[in-house]
């Protein structure tokens, strides 16, 4: 038992030279451990992109395909959408595409395999933090293991998205902040503003909190954060202003079942568990909440000798969960100002429970170590506890997530509609689709072809945008379900449509009623609805054997100008 202890839990000591060496060699064992298991998470969702022709990350849709741009510059053309996601797109985040573009990534690859690196940089930075806190290897990995795991069965890392350099570049600063290096601080506060705002903001409350009479170093990196936000800023603000707390209230949208659900009667729900608006985050594994321990363990240095290798470090965890409350609320008052407020605390709270959980778990099978020696001294026939709960532990630890059915959680959407796509990349490059079903998501990415409007790039935050979204969704609605052509051809003309998508079941109320998102946009919702339900066909329905110029599975393609062109069709006629 003593000999597995201490190979498993030896702290970190500057002594002689030779313990100097097997520290080193400790340190790189549980390191290239913890690397080890970054990179077999990362393969397991390479698996994932890979499985199909026609795959893309959910999140990563809106990102990935304005930057097919970098690729052809003729793609996308003076679109709306794509104008708009670059217009809010973090410069350094885009820059990061678009060098790889002139190197011959495509961006869809590119958001499929940056995952594994930013992975990577991830593990190394959290190992290196928690070894400053707590000089014992087996916690480090571990704590690496959690936050691994915790990504995991979540899609913040895996998505490519701005938002998944938050790990790397929050951890970086965490790091460099104990280290005091403030030369490396200033460089990541940069990269922060450059990549993913957020982080800017939460770097910047935790080294005001921990160093607050650094006048100096605090003056440069809000200069410098500044710096950093302004072409973001700029950019972002053509489609402004921002909707308002006030405007929020009444539009459906930001209540459940709407596009961005934000609101909720229920406060409960809303102040705890609520998807943009609770504080409470939904993190697995399970061994992930021993961070909550840590604290009453660290009041029991003669239970847990361990504990006293604790710095004073320690307190940069309590900081962090500090400043990320603050700005949460913060994020409340100041509704979209901030953005919404769990991305101030579900990101920092799994860094902080991941290492706290893995402190945790150490001591305590350090304190049953010492325990199971103390029982077999005195005569205790119970031999051998710690190490069956040492296979215990590392048997969950280790295989919880195989076992959970659902990890890696990756939210790849695979598209089956490959002569679709195909269809659409031989017509002109400017030729806009208008359709209302789900695949309208997929057909920027996967056919390089704009879209009149899409459940994914309907995002209600700046008013500029969203109005022009919200009146193109409505006309859409209005000219697919009206039992007059005049509809269908005054969207066609207006907006320059080239092609009208039918889903074939687009006609049966059911279509509809699971469209939630859709019914934010009233009453032509509510009419088209209505219709179906009374059997009455609308006037495209009537022109699809006519105007169809492919046919699949699941949906039929119009030609546009074929329906610019044909009359108002006859109703049934009421002979019998």
């Amino acid at each position: 038992m003593l000999f597995l202890q201490e190979l498993l839990i030896t702290p970190i000591k500057s002594t002689s030279v030779n313990q100097k060496q097997r520290n080193l060699v400790s340190v790189l064992f549980y390191l290239i451990l913890s690397l080890g298991f970054a990179l077999f998470y990362g393969w397991l969702g390479l698996q994932k992109a890979f499985r199909g022709e026609y795959v893309v990350q959910d999140d990563a849709r809106e990102y990935v395909f304005w930057m097919q741009r970098f690729v052809d510059a003729e793609l996308f053309n003076q679109d709306l959408m794509a104008d708009y996601f670059q217009s809010i797109t973090p410069l350094g985040y885009a820059s990061v595409y678009k060098i790889l573009a002139y190197l011959g990534i495509q961006p869809l690859l590119l958001s499929k395999i940056l995952p594994i690196f930013l992975g990577l940089i991830m593990t190394i930075y959290c190992f290196r933090l928690c070894m400053a806190i707590f000089s014992v290897p087996l916690a480090a990995f571990i704590s690496t293991l959690l936050l691994n795991q915790s990504l995991g069965f979540k899609s913040e890392l895996i998505s490519a998205t701005p938002r998944s350099f938050l790990y790397p570049l929050l951890l970086a600063f965490l790091y460099y902040l104990v280290r005091e290096s403030r030369l490396k601080i200033c460089l990541v506060i940069v990269l922060a503003g450059f990549f993913y705002p957020i982080t800017l903001f939460i770097s910047l409350g935790i080294l005001l909190f921990r160093m607050p009479r650094n006048y100096a170093l605090i003056a440069t990196t809000v200069g410098l954060g500044f710096l950093a936000l302004l072409p973001y800023a700029l950019m972002s603000s053509q489609y402004g202003p921002s909707v308002s707390a006030t405007q929020a209230l009444t539009m459906p949208e930001y209540w459940p079942e709407g596009r961005h659900p934000f609101f909720n009667h229920n406060l409960w729900q809303f102040w705890l568990i609520g998807q943009h608006s609770g504080i409470l985050p939904p993190l697995l594994p399970p061994f992930i909440w021993l961070g909550l321990f840590l604290p009453i363990v660290l009041r029991y240095p003669h239970r847990f000798p361990l504990v006293r290798f604790v710095n004073s470090n320690i307190k940069l965890l309590l900081q962090v969960v500090i400043v990320s409350l603050i700005l949460y609320f913060a994020a409340h008052a100041f509704f979209l100002k901030l953005f919404f407020p769990t991305r101030y605390t579900v990101h920092t709270l799994r860094i902080v429970m991941a290492i706290a959980g893995g402190i945790t778990l150490t001591v305590l099978l350090d304190g049953f170590f010492i325990a199971d020696r103390q029982m077999q001294a005195a005569g205790n026939k119970r031999r051998f506890g710690s190490l069956a709960l040492t296979i215990l532990v590392t048997a969950i630890l280790f295989l919880y997530p195989n076992l959970s059915g659902r990890f890696p959680t990756t939210d790849y959407r695979v598209s089956t509609e490959g002569n679709l796509y195909q269809f659409l990349q031989q017509q002109p490059k400017d030729s806009l689709v208008a359709t209302l079903a789900d695949e309208a998501d997929n057909i920027p990415t996967f056919a390089q072809r704009p879209i009149l409007v899409g459940r994914e790039y309907a995002l209600p935050f700046h008013i500029g945008y969203y109005s022009q979204i919200r009146q193109r969704t409505i006309d859409l609605i209005h000219g697919q379900y009206s039992f007059d052509i005049t509809s269908a051809q005054q969207l066609i003309q207006k907006y320059g449509v080239d092609f009208w998508l039918v889903e074939r079941t687009a006609f049966q109320v059911e279509y509809l009623n699971k469209k939630t998102w859709l019914k934010s946009f009233q009453p032509v919702f509510a009419e088209a609805v209505g219709n179906l339900q009374q059997d009455k066909i609308p006037a495209i329905a009537k022109l699809i054997s006519r105007c169809s110029v492919l046919e699949t599975e699941s949906f039929s393609v119009l030609r546009a100008d074929c329906i610019l062109t044909s009359p108002q069709p006859q109703p049934p006629s009421s002979d019998r």
